[in-house]
């Protein structure tokens, strides 16, 4: 790699680092009440995670002081708290075990780099020349496809799973957060 170029890798945990901290003292605060969440309702966090980041990008206005950067933020952490509830299943049990609960998220956070790293060498990091505005409407439209997966109870024809947009929508997420930064 060029020596110039902004090593991805070490951003990508940069923000993963930023990301973890919030949730990790979110589920100190709040335990794991997210537990009792169908990947449906966090589907529909997300989308209103992203609406909103959308609105504040089209509008001047802005009526509640949360950042797109807090959203984005949010987006990563519910993403990997719909992968983890895809493999877990909903619970009405709240108190998840915190240390299996962080192993979880930092196994989900490693398998989104590797995803990424594999992606951003097919793609040449095409992303880094796009708007923030531009992959924030992408993960609108993969929350968009997740919303009509679930509606069609899981299935596909041809399309990835649910896994691969929550995988996606927190890689988008990441690179808003590296272009933030930067």
């Amino acid at each position: 790699m060029d020596q110039f170029m902004p090593d991805t890798s070490a951003q990508f945990d940069q923000v993963i680092a930023i990301c973890r901290d919030l949730f990790q003292k979110k589920m100190k605060d709040y335990g794991t009440a997210w537990r009792v969440l169908r990947p449906s309702s966090i589907t529909d966090q997300i989308y209103i995670k992203v609406s909103r980041i959308r609105t504040l990008q089209m509008t001047d206005v802005k009526m509640v002081e949360e950042s797109e950067e807090e959203e984005f933020i949010a987006i990563v952490n519910y993403s990997i708290i719909g992968l983890i509830q895809l493999k877990k299943g909903f619970s009405d049990e709240i108190n998840a075990d915190p240390e299996e609960t962080m192993r979880l998220y930092d196994f989900y956070a490693q398998k989104a780099k590797e995803l990424m790293e594999r992606k951003n060498h097919d793609y040449g990091e095409a992303w880094r020349e796009m708007r923030i505005s531009s992959i924030t409407d992408l993960i609108y439209q993969k929350v968009l496809r997740t919303k009509q997966i679930e509606d069609n109870q899981g299935k596909t024809l041809v399309s990835e799973g649910l896994d691969a947009n929550y995988f996606d929508m927190l890689n988008y997420a990441v690179f808003c957060l590296i272009k933030i930064k930067n």
